[in-house]
């Protein structure tokens, strides 16, 4: 059995460019990973819900259908596969994302 710990800041000082994630850990079948949030990403729709928690800042998840999904440090939401979503931050923001380690071959990631 192996045993093992991430520095969360430590990644976060890595992070320079916005909208490329990078893998934090895999549990399972799932993934988290770490991105810097920062202006708009674009509109797209996975296949499976995808869970987002802000290490810091705040994000909207624009939701096609739904009202916004306004998330602040320490806040997690969740969109639902088929959620048809677009991420964006006003300042710098740190995100974790949690997702099925399937999605990796999507672009982006996000």
């Amino acid at each position: 059995m192996q045993f093992s710990t991430t520095n969360i800041e430590d990644l976060v000082r890595k992070l320079a460019e916005p909208w490329s994630p990078v893998d934090v850990a895999r549990v399972n079948n799932h993934i988290i990973r770490l991105a810097l949030f920062e202006g708009e990403y674009h509109w797209h729709v996975h296949d499976a819900d995808e869970l987002f928690l802000v290490h810091r800042g705040e994000i909207v998840i624009q939701r096609k259908g739904y009202p916004d999904l306004l998330l602040k440090t320490g806040e997690i939401g969740v969109v639902p596969k088929g959620v048809e979503h677009c991420p964006k931050s006003a300042g710098k923001s740190f995100v974790l994302m949690f997702e099925p380690v399937a999605l990796e071959s999507e672009v982006g990631n996000l």
